[in-house]
């Protein structure tokens, strides 16, 4: 697996990312565009198992002509790595050693609380906020790159 910044590199012609989500229940994936400045929310897998989700995630690679993967990776708020950290880690790896583009994992720590900062500034309640909190998420990761 690889840093951001060696991804970043690597990505100097236009290409489309795909970002996850690993959750414990569903994967959110998102698809961003070319020039890698906005990512809009694709689709959301159920977990299954890593094998399917590699199939589901090889046929959005061929489809959308993706060339690359970065992972949401729940570190604690001290930087060590927990129970999710580590979840997140073992499905990354299977998915680098399975499929053959970048893959990244991208430290999300703080992207719930920019998230969650920038829908309270919109007008949107509680319960309405915390269901796109993932979506913007995703959005957020894609425009720091």
């Amino acid at each position: 697996m690889m840093t951001i910044e060696d991804l970043k590199k690597k990505q100097s012609e236009p290409s489309r990312l795909i970002g996850l989500d690993l959750g414990s229940k569903r994967i959110g994936v998102s698809i961003c565009d070319e020039k890698q400045s906005i990512a809009t929310p694709f689709k959301t897998i159920a977990k299954t198992n890593t094998n399917e989700l590699i199939s589901q995630l090889q046929e959005i690679i061929n489809e959308y002509n993706i060339k690359g993967i970065i992972i949401g990776n729940p570190l604690n708020m001290d930087g060590s790595s927990g129970r999710s950290a580590q979840s997140v880690n073992d499905v990354s790896a299977n998915i680098d050693k399975a499929i053959d583009i970048d893959v990244c994992l991208w430290d999300e720590r703080l992207s719930t609380v920019g998230a969650f900062n920038l829908s309270s500034q919109l007008d949107i309640n509680v319960s309405k906020r915390e269901k796109i909190l993932i979506k913007m998420q995703l959005h957020l990761s894609f425009k720091e790159l």
